[in-house]
């Protein structure tokens, strides 16, 4: 059985073939670039769908609905290079970052949740997933997560550049599936997604991680009030900013286009691609 479900791309243009031949780590061929998005529709639903759903809503889940969308439209940016080849995923995975405080605040640590088939999910079950897994995270509770840290505890420094190149060729270039010595099946997904806006920040461009073999990374930025322009005159509306790093190797300015288009019909327009808010006696009732 194969780390990941992948199918190979044949149909490759000319500069895609030299772009991967001029660049040979994710370090060199990043580009970086920022979408302003209007976020006053967003909020608003944000606000009634906690309030009939009974659920803490957050633009961190609108985003994984959103970016899935952008990827199932745009299908050659949801792919990994092996071999020097473009190799299609066909299985559509969102990662977050996840911030540990359980040790106190002067050991803070980053680790990671991922949502696969987030395309096919409604919002209420990308919530749910995401609040399970972010809480077994944090309570240290997953089991392939806390093998993994415990295995890289043990790794002396000397050897980690090297032990992480060795276990990204073994997962992703030979795509084997190492979960029998503690190494989960594709951890990172098909597009990596940070919330510098919990942080303060507007504006940051966060680097590709090479041994993830990620290509793009998406950093949302705070949701801030800004003079906007609406039917021609100047009013305050909310703003926010998602900053992007992706490799060139793999998506160019066409790809970004798509993608960019995509996710601004579905942040600054929700009620239209979200779906429907479900109420919580509604949703109770469901369950039952």
């Amino acid at each position: 059985m194969p780390n990941l479900d992948l199918v190979p791309k044949y149909d490759v243009s000319s500069f895609r073939k030299i772009a991967i031949g001029t660049w040979r780590t994710v370090g060199d061929p990043s580009v970086y670039g920022t979408i302003e998005l209007r976020m006053d529709e967003a909020m608003k639903y944000l606000a009634e769908y906690r309030r009939r759903s009974g659920r803490k809503i957050t633009v961190s889940h609108l985003m994984a609905k959103a970016v899935a969308a952008v990827l199932e439209e745009c299908p050659d940016a949801n792919a990994i290079l092996r071999w020097n080849r473009i190799y299609l995923r066909k299985t559509i995975g969102v990662f977050f970052q996840v911030v540990m405080t359980d040790e106190g605040s002067t050991k803070v640590d980053l680790s990671g949740a991922t949502l696969y088939d987030v395309e096919k999910k409604s919002l209420a079950e990308v919530y749910d997933e995401f609040d399970e897994k972010v809480n077994k995270v944090r309570q240290r509770k997953d089991p392939a997560l806390e093998k993994t840290r415990g295995m890289f505890l043990k790794i002396p420094y000397l050897f980690l550049n090297m032990f992480l190149k060795i276990i990204s060729f073994f997962s992703f270039t030979l795509n084997l599936d190492l979960r029998s010595i503690g190494i989960p099946s594709d951890p990172f997904g098909s597009v990596m997604i940070t919330n510098v806006g919990t942080l303060g920040l507007d504006v940051a461009y966060v680097p590709l991680v090479p041994y993830a073999k990620v290509p793009i990374l998406l950093a949302v930025g705070a949701v801030k009030e800004e003079p906007v322009v609406k039917d021609g005159e100047i009013v305050v509306g909310k703003v926010m900013r998602v900053n992007a790093t992706f490799d060139h190797r793999i998506i160019d300015g066409f790809h970004a286009s798509v993608m960019s288009k995509v996710l601004r019909q579905w942040i600054e327009h929700p009620y239209e691609h979200f779906g429907p808010i479900p109420d919580a006696v509604a949703d109770v009732a469901a369950g039952a």
